[in-house]
């Protein structure tokens, strides 16, 4: 029997040695000799049960400071105590660089700058079955502030804050620009004639939601690279960065919106332009492109490298090239005057998505929590190497829902992403 049934039984005891009292008590009589026998009985069985109530509580007592002791052990692994740091001078408190930050969470966990970086919240926010440490405010800067030439999307979207919590969904308005209304929004603007009554307008309004969602890379590093955190700090700080552009880019481009960001390509905002003919890009499908974009902004084209061969070929009726290709380092090549950055996650020539022409101000970012940082011998234990899992949340979406018609021709629409089918 359990303890809570032990003491149901205790009370059920005394409650009917009660009764035999207090029925003798009311009869101003004796106690008769079944009723002697069945008192006895019961006196018994409660001194059976309460030494077994006794050894229960004991017992219990022994598992809930066992579980202490357990938690106690838990809390010291995962949650270093403050203490000197191995590689630190006595006036700093923060770390020199990446580098040394990775080498204290492989080698140093007692380290005391990790403290206040161990993100126990992560556990119940869903971000990894351990949580993780958070990089340092200093580091995240720089490894999600990504240069224009290293990644496409995030330096040229809006992009929203963590904020607080990082990781909640965040909704904000956004103007309902769909077929239904128009592209500003439902604003209707009238000339009045002297002494008319003032139309009325209404501006339509709906909502963009967006949850940041859980996104993880790997890398494996040797052991004595990470030792020598001083001199590879500028290799793995390199190896995080591009390890956080690839999966990023990836999702914002082609995303499909489940448990991810809802990508470029895939957005029902998209205007689907037809290719003349498969697996080629003529002047008609650019020309054609350039006239289905959303006009304002700082659009770019997004191109896949297996399309250079037939872009660089591309002629007017003129007969001139169109594609006009820089030969200065970082200055990228411009296709009717705008810039082409081609993208490495790209589909092939002949897919859809292979050439996109874009105004990504219409892109979203939602910034959650991270970027955070394990590290793990284990797997190649015997071969002097760390698995080093960078995990952070982010979300993103386009800003509009469809295409937009044109204010003065509403059955032609126009859209910031304009994809070729």
């Amino acid at each position: 029997m359990t303890l809570e049934q032990l003491l149901a039984r205790q009370a059920e005891i005394m409650k009917e040695l009660r009764a035999i009292l207090d029925a003798a008590d009311s009869e101003q009589r004796e106690i008769g000799d079944e009723e002697e026998t069945r008192y006895n009985e019961l006196e018994t069985e409660l001194e059976g049960v309460e030494a077994q109530i006794t050894t229960a509580r004991a017992d219990e007592e022994r598992r809930a400071r066992l579980t202490a002791r357990e938690e106690d052990q838990s809390r010291i692994w995962r949650q270093p105590p403050r203490m000197a740091a191995t590689h630190r001078a006595e006036d700093d408190d923060n770390f020199k660089n990446l580098g040394e930050f990775l080498y204290a969470v492989r080698f140093n966990r007692s380290d005391g700058r990790l403290y206040d970086l161990y993100d126990e919240r992560a556990q119940s926010m869903g971000v990894g079955s351990e949580g993780g440490f958070a990089v340092p405010t200093q580091f995240r800067d720089q490894l999600l502030s990504v240069a224009p030439q290293q990644a496409i999307f995030r330096p040229r979207a809006t992009v929203i804050p963590a904020g607080d919590p990082p990781d909640s969904e965040v909704s904000m308005p956004a103007l309902d620009q769909t077929a239904s209304e128009n592209m500003y929004g439902g604003v209707e603007v009238q000339w009045i004639g002297e002494g008319s009554t003032k139309p009325e307008t209404d501006m339509k309004l709906r909502e963009i939601t967006l949850k940041p969602h859980e996104v993880a890379a790997h890398i494996v590093a040797t052991d004595k690279l990470l030792r020598n955190w001083a001199s590879a700090s500028a290799v793995l700080e390199n190896q995080m960065r591009m390890a956080i552009v690839a999966a990023e880019e990836t999702a914002f481009y082609n995303g499909n919106g489940v448990a991810r960001p809802l990508g470029v390509v895939q957005s029902p905002a998209r205007i689907n332009y037809a290719r003349a003919t498969a697996s080629q890009i003529a002047f008609a499908d650019v020309i054609g492109m350039f006239a289905r974009l959303k006009m304002g902004g700082s659009p770019i084209w997004i191109a896949s490298q297996t399309t250079i061969p037939q872009l660089g070929t591309i002629q007017d009726a003129a007969g001139n090239y169109i594609f006009v290709q820089s030969a200065v380092t970082g200055v990228p090549s411009t296709l009717f005057g705008y810039p082409v950055l081609f993208h490495d996650r790209s589909v092939a020539l002949g897919t859809a998505g292979d050439l996109v022409l874009t105004d990504l101000s219409y892109y979203l970012i939602k910034d959650g929590s991270g970027p955070f940082v394990q590290a793990s011998e284990h797997f190649y234990f015997t071969s002097n190497k760390t698995v080093i899992k960078v995990f952070w949340n982010v979300d993103g979406q386009p800003w509009l829902s469809e295409a937009i018609p044109l204010e003065g021709s509403t059955s032609n629409t126009v859209s910031p992403f304009v994809v070729l089918n």
